[in-house]
């Protein structure tokens, strides 16, 4: 399987102690770890993060989902056009703001391992895995919690 190319773009500022490398690797070990989960017929071709603060999440909310506020993450999957080469590109919009306060809260998980759970999680999603309900939510769970796992013990 070839490897997808991971992108991160930063909106704001990168809030310590998150570091670029780290979550780049972290990026393409998720994405990966999803790919042979999912089997796709395709590869994934990129794979785009944005990292988001606050303001920005709840903008893109709004304007993609339709909902009011800012949130953990967002996913989307596009189809290439035609001519261009088969694979999907895919985009995670990561709130680094929210992922603060979850590990601040919750002090289960570090904020990098949150940020991480968030790319783990669009990555499931992007091969199509739904949490509406209780089941479907715990299954996801238990595979973005250890892909998270995985890919930050790789580093």
């Amino acid at each position: 399987m070839p490897e997808t190319e991971v992108l991160l773009q930063l909106h704001g500022r990168l809030t310590p102690p998150l570091c670029r490398a780290r979550l780049l690797a972290a990026a393409r070990a998720c994405a990966t770890a999803a790919q042979r989960w999912s089997r796709p017929q395709h590869p994934w071709r990129t794979l785009t993060i944005h990292l988001l603060h606050d303001p920005l999440s709840a903008r893109v909310n709004a304007d993609i989902l339709g909902h009011e506020g800012p949130t953990d993450v967002i996913t989307q999957a596009y189809d290439p056009l035609p001519g261009e080469p088969p694979g999907l590109l895919g985009e995670l919009y990561v709130n680094l703001d929210v992922a603060l306060r979850t590990s601040q809260r919750l002090r289960t998980t570090t904020f990098e391992q949150e940020v991480v759970l968030y790319i783990a999680h669009g990555c499931d999603h992007l091969c199509g895995s739904d949490d509406a309900t209780p089941p479907l939510r715990a299954a996801m769970r238990r595979r973005d919690l250890r892909w998270m796992r995985a890919a930050l013990k790789a580093q």
